[in-house]
């Protein structure tokens, strides 16, 4: 989701400004059937209806396992979940409200272990060794979790120790240009290297000034944290005059093994060599003027032959999963790497018409460690979780989903992020909390044989 403060960069932005974005009052009638000719490839099995109001809908190869709704302190209207990462029996959660930690020990049956009321926008958490760090992306009074909120003079990362789970501590923090919206870790030998995503600029802003036509690379050094600090401000965008929308960047994926990361920029996309972690050299820029307005995010497959693009038209608080938008916009585009270049061979859309007042967008997601296939799941707001593949790279097609009925009203919600972790999905919903998801299907069965022991999903590891 992109942040409120994009500068202009779009007509209607994510998080609470969907009431100016979206249509009208919500229909209670289905709408009439979606022409054929619209549709993508789909070779899900048929649906399953279950649930309460509005129902539960999910393809016969996919079971809802367990769900834990959000309690105190995350229950107000602005504490909206967000990210999600993973490292043994316990899954992290951010919200705008701070963070949660969960048991998963039993995926059916996940605990809270701990909720930390830290305000700001939007908490995406990562996690490695006993550091836990969150993106702030909105200027707040300091870094500090009881910071003054009226003096919105600091933006940037957050450092926790959660060595004891049921007890985290903050431990520092590193001031950003511009904050951070989302971020990537490098491990290195001595220091963990984070790659700091975010908008900019911001007009007037005495956190982000223009021009903001980088990224920057923080190093915390393992041994002590609190020490952590920017240390390279690389330029990666030599032909931003051809860029269509804002400075900076939405999300960077890199894969250390391959010495490549993927950033997908707002108006661009780029494939850069981080062979020198510091010092990321730029290997091909990418534009798609016709079908992507915010390149949000990016997903190699496990060969590290192709990249996934996503395009989140509308900053996330439109309906673009309707037959008012093409199938190429507000999709996700699959790139094979040849000879060290990216070429384009197909697009990916959910092929579930939502209703005039959801929310939906190709958002997070990760792989399916299936071996010898390019599978993903993956969040689509209000259009739920997909699950798809694109083992052809131009001929991708769901094989499985689950989805909530709409939410009333103009709001934000649904899955914010779907991953899978060790046999299990986990998608992080806005409003409703932690759903965990299980696919049984003879193509992704061979996952269940993968075990990791930690997932991040910005920081990929083959399998």
């Amino acid at each position: 989701m992109i942040s409120a403060k994009l500068r202009g960069a779009v007509v209607c932005t994510a998080l609470l400004l969907a009431s100016a974005c979206a249509g009208g009052p919500l229909a209670l009638e289905e709408p009439p059937a979606t022409p054929a000719s619209t549709l993508q490839e789909t070779s899900a099995p048929a649906a399953t209806v279950t649930g309460t109001a509005g129902g539960v809908m999910m393809s016969d190869n996919v079971e809802h396992v367990a769900h834990v709704p959000k309690t105190a302190p995350f229950t107000g209207m602005d504490d909206i979940n967000t990210d999600l990462a993973f490292q043994g029996d316990y899954a992290y959660v951010g919200n705008f409200g701070g963070f949660s930690i969960y048991d998963i020990t039993d995926p059916r049956k996940p605990q809270v272990v701990s909720q930390v009321s830290c305000p700001g926008q939007q908490n995406d958490v990562t996690i490695y060794d006993n550091l836990l760090i969150l993106s702030i992306d909105e200027p707040i009074g300091g870094p500090e979790c009881d910071a003054n909120q009226n003096d919105r003079s600091w933006e940037g990362l957050r450092i926790f120790d959660v060595s004891n789970k049921k007890s985290p501590k903050y431990v520092g923090a590193v001031q950003t240009e511009c904050g951070s919206h989302t971020h990537t870790m490098v491990p290195g030998q001595d220091s963990l290297y984070v790659y700091v995503s975010s908008p900019g600029p911001e007009p007037d802003s005495e956190t982000c000034p223009a021009p903001h036509e980088l990224i920057q690379i923080v190093e915390v050094p393992l041994s002590s944290p609190q020490s952590a600090k920017v240390v390279a401000k690389p330029d990666i965008f030599p032909e931003r005059q051809h860029s269509q929308l804002a400075s900076g960047c939405h999300d960077i994926t890199a894969y250390p093994e391959k010495k490549l990361a993927a950033a997908a920029c707002f108006g661009d996309g780029v494939l850069l060599d981080i062979s020198d972690p510091v010092n990321p050299k730029v290997l091909q820029q990418l534009t798609d003027t016709e079908n992507f307005q915010i390149w949000h995010s990016a997903t190699f497959n496990n060969d590290g032959t192709k990249v996934v693009f996503s395009d989140e038209l509308g900053g996330g608080g439109q309906a673009t999963c309707d037959r008012n938008t093409p199938v190429t916009k507000g999709a996700n585009a699959v790139y094979d790497l040849v000879n060290g270049q990216l070429e384009r061979r197909g697009y990916f859309k959910i092929p579930r018409e939502q209703r005039p007042n959801e929310n939906c967008v190709a958002h997070n997601g990760s792989l399916i460690p299936v071996p010898g296939k390019d599978i993903m799941v993956q969040s689509w707001y209000q259009g739920g979780v997909s699950i798809w593949d694109f083992t052809d790279s131009a001929n991708p097609k769901e094989i499985g989903y689950f989805e909530r009925g709409p939410v009333k009203g103009n709001v934000i919600a649904g899955s914010w992020s779907a991953y899978y972790y060790n046999g299990y999905i986990y998608s992080s919903d806005i409003t409703e909390g932690l759903d965990v998801l299980e696919i049984k299907d003879p193509l992704t069965d061979p996952a269940k044989k993968v075990r990791m022991d930690d997932f991040n999903v910005q920081t990929q590891k083959s399998y």
